[in-house]
């Protein structure tokens, strides 16, 4: 019980002391998770929107695979946009693998069912005059889009901090994608993997301080959100 008691007062020494490895990762995953989240909700939001608004041919296919993709394993995710940026890959010529924008890219791919699939439940469930009003008074297609995301806002936000939640906790695709390159792409979830595979419990215990308080703050978030959309 020594090591770990030491390992939590050295990892407030750590946090509180400014230490710059460790806030390189912390500034790392919140600069890939935001970027992550920005692409998931602008181009989720619509694909959740035309999913929910619209009835077509194959569409409960469609959403059998988009809530199917919501537990795909992050790994795989890794591996398949490891392949896409990678030299002999499609995309390897933009020279994106082992950087920051690339893990953005497969994070955005982690995030993305999860706005979509919200999204469009949250559309379906909105009130069917809604959409009659709209056209009766003679609302254009950009109209109807906008006016539903904003009465559907609140699932909106639910549907970003969860897919947040997803992406700043996972470790997949940031390892094989970012390569976990100190002062480069190293995030908080590799280096705790990293440093406690080292040994060094006081960093991975700061860390993993900072993720939790994270995830407190989205869960703590989403529970605010769900009592506003109640009332």
């Amino acid at each position: 019980m020594d090591f770990i008691l030491d390992g939590i007062v050295q990892a407030f020494v750590l946090l509180f002391s400014w230490d710059a490895e460790t806030y390189s990762a912390i500034i790392t995953t919140l600069c890939v998770s935001s970027l992550s989240i920005l692409a998931s909700l602008a181009i989720g939001a619509p694909l959740g929107f035309l999913l929910g608004y619209h009835d077509f041919f194959g569409k409960k296919t469609i959403r059998t695979v988009v809530d199917s993709l919501l537990s795909f394993p992050t790994v795989v995710i890794g591996l398949l946009v490891y392949a896409m940026l990678s030299r002999k890959g499609p995309m390897g010529e933009l020279g994106l693998l082992f950087t920051v924008s690339g893990i953005a890219i497969g994070q955005t791919l982690l995030g993305l069912p999860v706005v979509v699939a919200m999204m469009a439940t949250a559309v379906e469930s909105l009130d069917l005059r809604l959409k009659n009003t709209l056209l009766t008074l003679g609302a254009v297609h950009s109209q109807v889009l906008r006016t539903t995301l904003w009465e559907a806002r609140y699932s909106l936000i639910l549907a970003a901090a969860a897919a947040y939640g997803r992406i700043v906790s996972e470790i997949g695709i940031s390892m094989m994608v970012g390569g976990n390159i100190k002062w480069h792409t190293r995030t908080i979830t590799t280096a705790i993997a990293l440093e406690t595979g080292k040994g060094e419990f006081a960093m991975g215990i700061a860390l993993g301080l900072v993720l939790m308080i994270i995830a407190f703050a989205v869960n703590f978030s989403m529970a605010g959100i769900r009592r506003r959309a109640g009332q």
